[in-house]
């Protein structure tokens, strides 16, 4: 298979970038129980040992479900808001594994910790590390698809005023890659498609910003997807993390 480069970070005149948005999800953080909905203190409420005896696709299952619930609510403000369609979300997964015995208080407790438990991510090490020096030289933005208890996630770990634009698609009521949740990043920071580059692991994502005019990175944490994506992605850097990014445009 032929190694084929992107010419994205050639083309790319530094000296004209003023601002970067970045992606929330497997570029600045991730779960810190490996799953987005298995919460912080899920096995203080779910039993554990039936939990994982429990058929791994009839698990995926509920998951699924349950998803497609939360696929539908397009337009959540609030935290409050948040967690009425996150209790709905938990009422119908558990109720697709009746071995738990999930009770109404529960399935509570398990959804305040989803929503109100700030620590439930885990900040990758070179982002807690760059996001200060990138904020001095940039104008910073998250644009993720989220839910509002992220912005708290932020605040928690201290980096939330180092992003002078904050675009949670559930506050937008739309997703990546749809054209808004770029453009109100780039108005609130007050600069130009060209003036900004954009971060994100997935390439649907990148195309998105890429058709503003944004110039795009595609952030493969993964090594196996970092090797497939070096060789396959034709339009984009492909990088590792966000020093790459550092390197790139210093």
């Amino acid at each position: 298979m032929k190694l084929i480069k992107s010419r994205n970070a050639e083309l790319l005149d530094s000296k004209k970038i003023r601002a970067i948005l970045i992606d929330s999800g497997r570029v600045l953080s991730g779960p810190i129980t490996g799953h987005w909905f298995i919460t912080p203190s899920f096995f203080n409420y779910v039993d554990k040992e039936i939990f994982y005896s429990i058929d791994e696709s009839k698990i995926s299952d509920a998951f699924y479900i349950a998803g497609n619930y939360m696929s539908e609510q397009n337009l959540i403000l609030t935290e409050e808001e948040e967690y009425g369609h996150f209790l709905e979300y938990y009422k119908i997964f558990f109720s697709k594994l009746s071995e738990l015995k999930m009770d109404e208080e529960k399935i509570e407790d398990v959804t305040r910790d989803l929503v109100f438990n700030y620590n439930k991510y885990k900040f990758y090490d070179d982002a807690m590390e760059t996001i200060q020096e990138l904020s001095e030289n940039y104008k910073l933005a998250v644009v993720s698809d989220a839910w509002p208890s992220l912005e708290n996630v932020f605040r928690q770990a201290g980096l939330r005023d180092y992003f002078l634009s904050f675009i949670i698609s559930s506050q937008k009521g739309i997703t990546k890659p749809n054209e808004l949740m770029y453009k109100s990043a780039l108005d609130e920071l007050k600069v130009s498609s060209e003036e900004a580059i954009f971060i994100d692991d997935s390439i649907k994502n990148c195309d998105g910003a890429n058709e503003l005019g944004i110039k795009s990175f595609l952030l493969c944490r993964d090594l196996k997807s970092y090797n497939y994506n070096k060789i396959t992605c034709e339009k984009y850097t492909v990088v590792r993390s966000l020093k790459d990014i550092v390197k790139i445009i210093s």
